[in-house]
């Protein structure tokens, strides 16, 4: 099994900068695809950003050109770099695990939400 810890939530300005981590724990975390899903209240939970074992990224469009996902197979990692923040993107943030494919459907590895709050 895989196990995901996320860090790096808090409280930013419009315009500003944060970046999310993702720590897994568990078997072959090279082989899983990896992503992060946002939900806010009275949202449906949708995909942000998603990256292969290979490193083909794709992005939801509200988030193109501001965020950029990453892996860090050596360190069991994935990072979500989060530029030029909106108070459109306050939501709780997920990591996501899965050997297929991630996003909202997933039924494989979840972390515990890390909260990103936009607000001046």
């Amino acid at each position: 099994q895989v196990q995901l810890v996320e860090s790096g939530g808090g409280l930013v300005q419009p315009g500003g900068s944060l970046r999310l981590s993702c720590a897994a724990s568990g078997s072959i975390f090279s082989r899983y695809a990896m992503g992060w899903c946002r939900q806010a209240p009275g949202r449906q939970r949708e995909l942000v950003a998603a990256i292969t074992p290979g490193g083909t990224t794709n992005y939801a469009d509200s988030v193109k050109g501001r965020f950029t996902i990453s892996r860090d197979n050596a360190n069991n990692t994935v990072y979500l770099q989060m530029n030029s923040l909106k108070p459109e993107d306050t939501a709780v943030y997920y990591c996501n695990a899965d050997p297929r494919g991630v996003g909202p459907t997933s039924r494989y590895y979840w972390g515990q939400g890390t909260q990103v709050t936009v607000s001046s």
